[in-house]
């Protein structure tokens, strides 16, 4: 996932609502686990939406746009990229969506700038199956993955997806019971498929625990997460909400912070 190279009433009420939005988030993904919160709320609409800066060398070099929609059936993940003012031009959109277990009913991305690439990944039999357009024109290329339906997107540009992959990750090496509980150094690995650059790799994801971190010059405690993938390790830090506020790779320099 080479980025870079391409480019957060009372006390205990807003307590009690963040707990009520992570307990809906998690039962989303994992509808066979049974966590400590209403059932009603897995049926219900969860949404989170805003934009994320994404920063390399602290400079700002483009913003996502993204939308999280949820309900009964399923979800849908919306994202839109653009590059700023001053770098090079690049624009990208995509639509994920997911059924009720989490597992991919379609996921479609279309380049809008400099080119008008597009490309829809879609479960085939036991497998999925890439289409993809080098320009409107154009015969669709297909490829083929070995891949179940379970496979996260993990895609270039699109920062929301860590925030699903986050989710999933809690969903099923923790504990919902008075809050997020997870043990330290707990290791699960995933399967997930970049679109972009038409690969699949696992990844591998780590609960570090709580950390104060400066987000917009105000310190504050977040749940932080270690992604160790192929081509870069990434740390991710999510608040109780499970939203996800700053995500980081040293290595490319680029720092994604949620405005």
């Amino acid at each position: 996932m080479q980025v870079g190279a391409r480019l957060r009433q009372s006390a205990a009420t807003r307590k009690s609502n963040r707990l009520m939005v992570a307990a809906a988030c998690l039962l989303f993904f994992v509808s066979a686990l049974t966590f400590a919160a209403d059932k009603k709320l897995a049926a219900e609409p969860a949404v989170d939406s805003g934009s994320f800066a994404v920063l390399m060398g602290g400079r700002r070099v483009g913003t996502e746009t993204f939308s999280i929609s949820q309900s009964g059936e399923g979800s849908s993940i919306t994202s839109h990229f653009k590059t700023e003012t001053g770098t090079e031009k690049a624009e990208q959109s995509s639509d994920l969506e997911l059924y009720a277990n989490g597992d991919l009913r379609k996921y479609e991305w279309h380049e809008l700038a400099p080119g008008q690439s597009h490309a829809i990944v879609e479960p085939k039999e036991s497998f999925l199956i890439q289409h993809e357009w080098k320009n409107p024109t154009d015969k669709p290329l297909e490829q083929p993955f070995l891949l179940p339906a379970s496979t996260t997107i993990l895609d270039d540009y699109f920062f929301v997806q860590r925030e699903v992959l986050a989710w999933r990750y809690l969903a099923t090496a923790c504990k919902q019971d008075k809050g997020i509980q997870c043990p330290l150094k707990q290791k699960t690995q995933m399967g997930t498929l970049n679109p972009h650059a038409r690969s699949s790799q696992a990844v591998t994801v780590e609960f570090v625990g709580r950390e104060k971190v400066s987000i917009h010059g105000t310190d504050r405690e977040l749940i932080r997460l270690d992604m160790t993938t192929e081509s870069g390790d990434w740390s991710l830090w999510i608040d109780d909400s499970l939203k996800l506020q700053r995500v980081v790779n040293p290595i490319e320099n680029t720092e994604v912070v949620r405005d």
